[in-house]
């Protein structure tokens, strides 16, 4: 699927959200170059109930090293001790949110989640073809439902979400909308995310099964191409300018 491409996905295929940090066309920019410093200033001091909240599962990242440590959203998490690095080969017990999954995530993950964890892949935009990605070892992996992404390189664009977006739109679709802030807490950036994608998170997250959460996915995007192709019909129906009314009378 093209990146940042809207799709329509029948039975468990799901529109593919990446899991990474850098943008696939142009510069190989970090996502989180421009505001990575002015992040880990203003959200290195917690207050006391952020720094007393216990997340409510193992949370992890494998890491393709492809990304700068210092601006990559996943190491940020990494370092706050929000969530552990799992070694490249090494196995994980939980689920991780990965490119190669067939199936979409839904509340009904909530329990496997819960008691085995839940992992990300941190690897680059531009090299997610060439990636060894069979070196993510776990039990279960899934997509994320269409989602749109807050940060500041790909803000807006479907799909193409941080490693701390993904995550964060993991838990919070399973239920633990808590966790799911918290993490975007990290980020200054992070709350708009939640915000941003609120009513479909919502959405996703009132469903039970993974096909009732495709169902839904396809009911948004349909309703999105309605209002795009009434946008476009009302543009076409406007009458001319005054100007162009002048010019014709002119002629």
């Amino acid at each position: 699927m093209g990146k940042g491409a809207r799709s329509h996905h029948k039975g468990d295929r799901a529109v593919r959200n990446k899991h990474r940090d850098h943008e696939d066309a142009g510069p190989s920019t970090p996502v989180d170059s421009e505001q990575s410093e002015e992040d880990e200033q203003s959200h290195s001091e917690g207050s006391e109930e952020e720094d007393s909240f216990e997340m409510p599962c193992k949370l992890a990242m494998y890491d393709f090293n492809q990304c700068d440590p210092k601006r990559c959203s996943g190491r940020k998490l990494l370092r706050a001790g929000l969530i552990s690095e799992v070694r490249l080969g090494a196995g994980f017990p939980g689920l991780v949110l990965s490119p190669t999954g067939k199936t979409t995530l839904a509340p009904s993950d909530r329990d496997f989640i819960d008691h085995h964890g839940l992992g990300v892949v941190d690897c680059s935009w531009k090299e997610v073809e060439r990636t060894p990605l069979h070196k993510v070892k776990a039990p279960e992996h899934r997509l994320l439902p269409y989602l749109v992404a807050a940060n500041s390189v790909n803000y807006g664009r479907p799909c193409h979400l941080t490693c701390a977006e993904a995550m964060a739109a993991g838990l919070y679709i399973v239920g633990h909308v808590q966790a799911a802030e918290r993490l975007m807490k990290q980020f200054s950036w992070g709350p708009h995310f939640i915000e941003l994608n609120r009513e479909l998170l919502d959405m996703y997250a009132s469903c039970g099964t993974h096909e009732e959460v495709i169902q839904k996915q396809t009911e948004y995007l349909n309703k999105l191409d309605r209002e795009a192709e009434e946008s476009r019909n009302r543009d076409i129906d406007l009458p001319p300018s005054g100007s162009e009314s002048d010019e014709e009378e002119e002629r």
